[in-house]
């Protein structure tokens, strides 16, 4: 069993970004954070095309079928997603968190359990950190969760501010949760696929990734949490499609 490297890079990057964070006096400017912001979302972007890059093997109609086995997978997905009710549960847990953070920043005088519940429901409920942690379980392909760790760090310079250092604290449950996702990635599902089916997960995580992105950059909104069905569906089309 090899070493969960994606979750653990995520736990370092919030441990990092919350030191900074308690030694930093000011907050970076709004530039500097649409800056930043905008280099992870690319990033982002360059890694997720490469995951669809290097699964993609064959003939060009070999190809193109893997990519509308990803898209269907997608497509289904969604309305699987939606179905299941995944967004309304996202929300809540992203609600709850909120209005925690919020609480906290009118009432200095919050427990410090508040804020490693904050943040460790928050780092943990990405749709990003499912998707990486899955392409790093199926295929070592820890980089989607490497973009989240710097997502994360730039998160945890203002939340360190509010909930001070109780809040380095989440980086255990996070990685806990993700190194979980990424080895049951490896023990159990890896041997039951057939390296067509696997490609298939890969291409598709990279599609939801370009998603991620979209989102990033603030182009559109999109309901990320009913997406992730799609890694399910996708080497189920892929072994129906054959």
């Amino acid at each position: 069993m090899e070493i969960t490297i994606g979750a653990l890079l995520n736990a370092i990057g919030i441990l990092l970004g919350g030191l900074f964070g308690l030694v930093r006096d000011k907050r970076f400017s709004l530039p500097a954070q649409i800056f930043f912001r905008n280099a992870i979302g690319a990033f982002n972007v360059f890694f997720a095309l490469r995951l669809i890059y290097e699964n993609m093997d064959g003939t060009f109609s070999s190809c193109l079928k893997q990519i509308l086995i990803a898209l269907a997978a997608v497509v289904l997905g969604f309305w699987t997603g939606k179905l299941f009710r995944l967004q309304k549960f996202s929300n809540y847990l992203g609600r709850a968190a909120g209005n925690t953070i919020t609480q906290a920043a009118k009432n200095p005088s919050h427990h410090a359990a508040d804020g490693f519940n904050a943040c460790a429901v928050l780092f943990c409920a990405e749709p990003l950190g499912i998707i990486g942690a899955v392409t790093d379980g199926l295929s070592n392909y820890f980089y989607l969760l490497a973009v989240k760790a710097a997502t994360d760090a730039l998160a945890m310079l203002d939340l360190v501010k509010i909930f001070r250092w109780p809040s380095l604290l989440s980086a255990v449950p996070v990685f806990v949760f993700f190194s979980a996702i990424t080895m049951a990635m490896q023990v159990y599902i890896k041997p039951l696929l057939t390296p067509h089916e696997l490609a298939s997960i890969n291409v598709t995580a990279g599609v939801l990734a370009c998603i991620v992105t979209v989102v990033m950059f603030g182009i559109r909104k999109a309901e990320l949490a009913n997406y992730l069905p799609a890694l399910a569906i996708a080497p189920l089309l892929a072994k129906w499609v054959g």
